[in-house]
C-alpha cells in the first residue's frame, strides 16, 4: 500500500488525531518542559516572596453527601508545606453524615467554618456560599472526593506571585481509584493525556481553557467581581471564560496536583460527561459566542482557546462520523482490514503518549499510575468508540433540546432560573 492510499483509507487518524495529539502535543510538551526547567529561579524567587508573604488562602469544597469523603481532604490539607490556610465545608443540603461528620471535625478543628444550605441549591450555590464566607487572599476550590499531594497548596498559589496578570491556576487532577474498576482505570489513562499532559500544552499556547473544580486556585478579588460562579454544568469552564474576559492570564501548573475520584461504571461515566459536554454548547456557543465576534474586548488568546475546543471536541467528532460514513460507502470490501488496522494505530499511539508522557512526567508518576500500561489496548474502544457515542449524544441533545437544563446535577427551580436569564 502506498502513502497515499494509505492516507486515503486512514485519513482520520493521520491528518486529525496523529499531528493534533501525538505529534503536535509532545514536542510541544517536551519543549514546555525545557522552558520550565529553565525558569525554576523565577519560580524560587516567587516561592520566597510567598513565604515572606504568607497569605490567608481559602480552600473551599461544596459537595452534597460527601460525610464519607472529607475527612481524608482534611487530613490531606494537615501534611501541606503550605500551612496558613482554611479549609471552608458548604454543605449542599446532603441528607447522608455529612453534617455530623463536619459538626464533629469542627470540634476536633480539621475543618476552619461549616455552612449548610438546608435545600439544595446546587453545585455553584454551595460554592457561593463558601464564597462568601472566605476570608483568604487565594481560593482554592476543591472537590470534597479530592485530597492533596503535599506540595499542592504552595505549588499552586506560587505562580500568583510570578506575574500580577495570573488569574487563576489549575492544578494537575490524578485519578484516586484508578484500580477500583476498569471504568476508573480507562479514565486514569485519560486524565493523565488530557489533564497533566494536554492542558499543560495547552497553558504553553495561552489557550487554557479551564481550571478544574477538582483542584484549581483564584484571586479572591477576582472572583467577588465576577460574584462567584454561575449555574452549571460545566461552572467551572464558564468561569474560567469569564476571568479570561477580565484579560487575565490562566495557567496550568503541573507541580500541584492532587488525587480525586471519579465515576466507577460506564454508566455512571456516561452521565458526569453528559454534563461536561453539554457545556460546550451552553456556554462556548451560546453563552460566551461574542468571544468570536469582533469587540473592543476581542482576544486572540481567548478567540483561539474557544476555536480549538470547537474545533477538536465538537467539530472533528462529527467528522469521525463522516469518516465510518466515508469508509462503509467507499471500501465496504476492506471493513475486515481497516478496522483493525485503525485499532493498531490508536493503541501504538496511545504507547508512545503513554510512554513519552511517564519519561517526562518523572518522579511525580506513582506506581499505581505505571501498572495502568496494561489496559492501554483497551484505549481505542474507550476513547474512539465509547467517548465518541457519549459525546454526540449529549452535543446534539444540547443542541436540539437544551438538556443540561433538565439535568438533575441542579435543583430544577434552579435550571429554569437559568434558563430564563440565559446561563
Amino acid at each position: 500500500m502506498g502513502f497515499t492510499k494509505f492516507l486515503r483509507l486512514f485519513w482520520y487518524f493521520a491528518v486529525f488525531d496523529f499531528v493534533r495529539y501525538v505529534v503536535g502535543d509532545y514536542i510541544v510538551f517536551a519543549l514546555s518542559v525545557i522552558k520550565r526547567k529553565k525558569k525554576e529561579a523565577q519560580y524560587s524567587t516567587a516561592r520566597a516572596d510567598l513565604f515572606n508573604d504568607r497569605p490567608l488562602v481559602s480552600v473551599i469544597a461544596p459537595g452534597k453527601n460527601e460525610g464519607k469523603h472529607i475527612p481524608g481532604l482534611a487530613r490531606s490539607l494537615k501534611l501541606q508545606t503550605y500551612k496558613n490556610y482554611e479549609l471552608i465545608i458548604a454543605d449542599d443540603g446532603s441528607d447522608d453524615d455529612t453534617p455530623a461528620v463536619c459538626r464533629q471535625m469542627l470540634r476536633e478543628r480539621l475543618i476552619g467554618r461549616y455552612f449548610r444550605n438546608d435545600v439544595r441549591g446546587g453545585k455553584a450555590s454551595a460554592a457561593n456560599l463558601a464564597l462568601r464566607y472566605s476570608r483568604g487572599k487565594f481560593i482554592v476550590h476543591v472537590d470534597a472526593d479530592t485530597y492533596l499531594d503535599r506540595n499542592a497548596i504552595e505549588n499552586i498559589i506560587t505562580p500568583f506571585y510570578l506575574d500580577e496578570k495570573i488569574g487563576a491556576v489549575g492544578g494537575d487532577v490524578r485519578v484516586a481509584n484508578s484500580d477500583g474498576s476498569l471504568a476508573a482505570s480507562l479514565q486514569a489513562i485519560e486524565y493523565f493525556k488530557s489533564i497533566s499532559i494536554g492542558r499543560w500544552v495547552s497553558s504553553t499556547f495561552g489557550i487554557l481553557r479551564i481550571v478544574p473544580g477538582a483542584f484549581g486556585a483564584f484571586r479572591k478579588d477576582i472572583l467577588d467581581k465576577l460574584k462567584g460562579w454561575d449555574v452549571g454544568p460545566g461552572l467551572d469552564g464558564d468561569l474560567t471564560v469569564k476571568i479570561r474576559k477580565l484579560h487575565y492570564r490562566i495557567i496550568f501548573e503541573h507541580t500541584a496536583f492532587c488525587h480525586t475520584n471519579v465515576p466507577d461504571t460506564f454508566a455512571k461515566l456516561a452521565r458526569q460527561r453528559y454534563r461536561w459536554d453539554r457545556s460546550l454548547v451552553r456556554f462556548r456557543l451560546r453563552k460566551h459566542r461574542d468571544v468570536f465576534m469582533p469587540s473592543e474586548n476581542f482576544r486572540f488568546n481567548d478567540f483561539f482557546s474557544f476555536l480549538e475546543n470547537f474545533l477538536f471536541n465538537f467539530i472533528l467528532n462529527l467528522k469521525w462520523w463522516v469518516y465510518l460514513i466515508d469508509i462503509l460507502l467507499n471500501y465496504s470490501s476492506l471493513i475486515k482490514f481497516i478496522i483493525p488496522m485503525n485499532y493498531i494505530l490508536y493503541y501504538l499511539s496511545n504507547i508512545i503518549q503513554y510512554v513519552i508522557g511517564v519519561i517526562l512526567l518523572g518522579r511525580t508518576i506513582t506506581k499505581k499510575e505505571l501498572k495502568l500500561f496494561i489496559y492501554l489496548p483497551l484505549m481505542p474502544l474507550y476513547t474512539t468508540l465509547y467517548m465518541r457515542i457519549v459525546r454526540t449524544y449529549a452535543y446534539l441533545g444540547e443542541l436540539v433540546f437544551k438538556l443540561s437544563y433538565k439535568d438533575r446535577w441542579n435543583p430544577a427551580k434552579v435550571s429554569r432560573k437559568a434558563l430564563e436569564k440565559g446561563l
